[in-house]
């Protein structure tokens, strides 16, 4: 079986995607194992990408991971280069809100439209929800007049913003960092009002069928990723500092704010 590899979730600009792809066949290469890369541009589904049985090297959340959303073998996560992200293999979503809007704090935020992703998204959906589930315990049975979901993509969040469909959403910090580098233009017209707490980093993942060897030889390449000559481009070109290695445990913590919510009858940010 020939094996794929992708990096959607992170390509935010076709000079953003020629940097993964250039990243992964080095990766590939210290591990002695080769991928056919595969674009997938959005809208397409991406469950539908992460259900293929030929993955080989490919990026998915790791809430949908966590909650099987597709049977997968987590590889490794990026560390962004952030001080937010403190060497680690986290992120956070940054709620954004127009540059000009007149909100000061998030509670300015309340009584307007707030945007999300899908349901298994945890920078898009289940980071919101999180962050927003303390307002909501203060006696507020609902904190905005609209909630506007199944906007699919981080990008989708950004225009709606812009354009006023929504008051507020949630972009995936590390995203973010990537547009303000390749499509600063698109950034220019939003700020951060707030950010969640960080969580598990996405992560390359592989479809079970690909051999354990070659799982573990992956892994051993994306963890000394960091310290190989060619790494130096891709700190600058990508804004990582290296790879952590991690399970499908690693994202356990994704479920505890999902369950979390649930509890407290708080199914969609709202």
């Amino acid at each position: 079986m020939t094996f794929i590899s992708n990096a959607r979730m992170y390509a935010v600009s076709p000079a953003a995607e020629a940097e993964w792809r250039n990243l992964i066949a080095h990766v590939a290469e210290d591990a002695k194992a080769a991928f056919d890369y595969l674009p997938y541009k959005a809208p397409q589904p991406l469950e539908e990408l992460w259900r293929r049985p030929d993955l080989g090297c490919v990026q998915m959340c790791g809430y949908p991971i966590a909650l099987g959303v597709a049977e997968v073998v987590p590889l490794a996560s990026p560390v962004p280069a952030a001080p937010w992200a403190g060497g680690q293999a986290v992120y956070r979503s940054d709620l954004i809100v127009r540059k000009d809007a007149p909100c000061a704090a998030l509670a300015d935020t309340f009584g307007g439209a707030v945007g999300w992703t899908v349901e298994h998204s945890h920078s898009g959906f289940n980071a919101l929800r999180h962050h927003l589930l303390p307002w909501r315990a203060e006696g507020r049975a609902r904190l905005y007049r609209q909630s506007v979901g199944h906007l699919v993509t981080a990008r989708r969040i950004l225009d709606s913003v812009l354009d006023g469909s929504i008051d507020i959403g949630p972009l995936d910090a590390y995203w973010h960092m990537l547009m303000r580098k390749y499509q600063p233009a698109l950034t220019a017209g939003v700020r951060i009002l707030e950010s969640t707490a960080t969580a598990p980093m996405p992560a390359f993942v592989a479809a079970p069928a690909l051999p354990e060897e070659t799982v573990r030889r992956l892994r051993d390449a994306f963890a000394a990723a960091h310290t190989r000559p060619w790494f130096g481009r891709f700190r600058d070109a990508l804004l990582i500092e290296g790879f952590e290695t991690v399970a499908r445990e690693t994202f356990a913590p994704t479920l505890e704010w999902d369950r979390a919510a649930r509890d407290a009858g708080y199914a969609v940010p709202a």
